[in-house]
């Protein structure tokens, strides 16, 4: 089985944050790989992984980083693969310095770009990218989503059994 999803993270740190993705892509069945590479510390790693990914079958590329958050960016500026970065909070600027460092890429080397810890987000998007001209990977997301659902009508009808002397 070879990944379909890479996963990349700047430091182990990061993988309280990114484990969200891993759990989401293994519910859903979706072979994939998780590797802590910094665009800053292993500059020549990062450039090596991001030109060959898509020779080893991978797909999408999941990155996420924290405060400059250069990481998404350096690999999408050197794969032709979708990169979807997470910003990761910091301690400083709670994850708006990331976020913003990710959203703000040069023409022509986009990266899409989820919520602060959004690594969740960043594996449906995965999957829904993947799903295109894919009609298993598409009743994947449909029954995801059919969950979502059913999760909110769930919790609704506990609500209105709440008892409180001013509730209507």
């Amino acid at each position: 089985m070879n990944p379909k999803v890479s996963i990349i993270m700047g430091s182990t740190s990061d993988l309280p944050v990114m484990e969200k993705a891993c759990q989401f892509l293994e519910e859903m069945e979706i072979p994939f790989e998780v590797n802590a590479l910094s665009a800053h510390r292993t500059p020549a790693e990062v450039s090596d992984y991001a030109r060959n990914a898509h020779l080893r079958g991978i797909q999408v590329i999941i990155a996420g980083a924290g405060m400059a958050a250069a990481l998404p960016g350096v690999i999408a500026a050197e794969t032709p693969l979708p990169v979807i970065g997470v910003p990761i909070k910091g301690n400083t600027l709670e994850g708006l310095d990331a976020t913003l460092a990710i959203l703000q890429m040069p023409p022509g080397i986009p990266v899409a770009t989820v919520a602060i810890n959004g690594a969740q987000n960043a594996a449906v998007l995965a999957l829904q990218i993947m799903a295109v001209g894919n009609l298993d990977l598409q009743q994947k997301v449909l029954n995801y989503k059919q969950g979502l659902k059913k999760k909110i009508v769930k919790a609704n009808e506990e609500l209105a059994q709440l008892q409180y002397k001013y509730k209507c």
